[in-house]
């Protein structure tokens, strides 16, 4: 792919600014993003002949933006915007998506949320149109509050009794201690419990805007269209909140106040130092298996060194090749899943270690891990390691972007969480550039000092661990 120079954005007659081509590719498909007045960034990748169309609406509000007593509230919006609007039901937008074999869904992060709908080529107007409205114009009704709270007390039970999800939060916890990304998106269930239908749509009036929003749009679709299509859906919403007060007899919007305009963004809950040292978290559960997640703090989405961190966590356990993989499972057969991995927000990251293992063998997997640890932190990675990682992530990174779907999620977030857009052919060059001096440079300064670790399985105290796993800690 090659990425063009941006061209003006000076303002069209139709009050949007000019589009700007942002990359073109080789198959014909070309990335173009415009802006509307009310600030929306409207991002769209027209794919030749495609007869799909996924659609998205990410929204810069996640768990980060919440205080303690809301913790839990976008999750908790994310539920309640597909209850209904004021101008269709639930029932009636799941009708819509349903009647063209269609997709809506939505998922809520840490920093940010994301609305997204697939349909054919020739449904994306009426996507656009729904998942906007969905997004802007939601009733939040108390009795749904009422309902949804159920069904996210449900959601956190169903999590503590899954050991990897339940391991996932309990590793973040320890490993970003300090940092907002430490606290679960989903909350807790005495936040949720005590949450009112006033708090969580204040939340959504304040933070709910069209400045803070990118609509992405992949497939068979023109960027002009989606445009006109998102200046219809969008465009009578001013940045600074939602146009008037919705208050009707029944409650269902009852002293809703568009909030007051907002000289920038409000400031987001951030405290990027680390914590006193290594830190190991247990929680008991009564499980054929033992899960154990180990890391270190790394550093963020923006970080000079990301690629070559991208390179290093393949080599350890980025797929069948990889060392953890060949020395945990091929050869000694000690754990059926071992992976590593990596997290990354805008000012912290993390990268971790993760293996399921019956107790037994518990220790001999921590030792194992260790000793991998240990020698890429030395010794770096060879060459031909390298070359192999090399062609992993550019070969997965091309062939993730096969679907509308993955296209539409690469352009909207690479839009709303970084200062500058960011081509294929700029990850690809960027891995391809990768040496293994900087891999053996990332590893040494990473993993050679103390580490976090959370477990979940059959032990009742850290004391009761192999002692393995204790000098892994560090």
């Amino acid at each position: 792919m090659v990425t063009t120079t941006p061209r003006s954005t000076r303002r069209s007659a139709g009050g949007a600014r000019r589009a700007r081509v942002l990359e073109r590719g080789v198959d014909g498909s070309a990335v173009t993003v415009s802006e509307l007045p009310n600030g929306l960034r409207v991002v769209t990748e027209s794919v030749p002949g495609a007869r799909s169309a996924s659609v998205g609406v990410w929204v810069g509000v996640g768990s980060v933006d919440e205080t303690a007593r809301l913790a839990g509230a976008s999750h908790y919006l994310e539920h309640l915007l597909f209850k209904g609007t004021h101008a269709h039901t639930g029932y009636e937008i799941a009708d819509a998506f349903d009647a063209v074999g269609g997709e809506f869904n939505a998922f809520t992060a840490h920093e940010y949320t994301c609305y997204y709908a697939r349909v054919l080529a020739q449904q994306a107007e009426m996507a656009v149109s729904l998942v906007s409205e969905v997004v802007l114009d939601a009733v939040i009704a108390t009795v749904d509050v009422d309902t949804e709270r159920s069904v996210i007390l449900e959601e956190i039970a169903m999590r503590d009794d899954d050991p990897e999800d339940t391991l996932a939060d309990a590793f973040a916890a320890v490993v970003f201690a300090g940092h907002p990304v430490a606290d679960p998106v989903i909350g807790t269930n005495e936040t949720i419990a005590a949450m009112s239908r006033a708090q969580v749509a204040g939340y959504y009036r304040r933070r709910y805007t069209p400045d803070k929003m990118v609509l992405a749009v992949a497939g068979g679709v023109e960027h002009g269209d989606v445009v006109r299509w998102a200046r219809a859906a969008l465009g009578r919403f001013p940045a600074a909140g939602l146009p008037r007060d919705r208050s009707i007899a029944d409650g269902r919007a009852d002293l809703i106040r568009p909030a007051p305009p907002r000289a920038g963004s409000p400031v987001r809950r951030r405290s990027a130092g680390a914590g006193a040292g290594p830190r190991l978290a247990m929680l008991e559960r009564d499980i054929e298996q033992v899960h154990l997640s180990v890391g270190v703090r790394s550093g963020p989405r923006g970080a000079d060194d990301r690629a070559a961190l991208a390179v290093l966590t393949g080599a350890l356990g980025g797929g069948m090749s990889s060392r953890l993989f060949r020395s945990i499972r091929e050869e000694r057969g000690l754990a059926y899943s071992v992976y590593a991995g990596t997290s990354t927000y805008a000012d912290v990251g993390s990268f971790s270690v993760y293996a399921g293992c019956q107790p037994e063998h518990l220790g001999d997997v921590a030792t194992l891990i260790g000793a991998e640890l240990e020698q890429v932190a030395e010794h770096g990675v060879s060459d031909t390691e390298l070359r192999r990682v090399q062609g992993q992530l550019t070969g997965s990174l091309i062939l993730a972007l096969e679907d509308t779907e993955s296209r539409m999620s690469r352009i909207g977030k690479n839009l709303l969480v970084r200062s500058d857009y960011r081509s294929v052919d700029d990850e690809l060059a960027e891995i391809s550039a990768v040496t293994a001096d900087q891999v053996r440079a990332v590893a040494g300064r990473l993993l050679s000092g103390p580490r976090s670790a959370a477990v979940v399985g059959p032990f009742a105290a850290a004391r009761d661990l192999p002692p393995e796993v204790t000098r892994l800690v560090g």
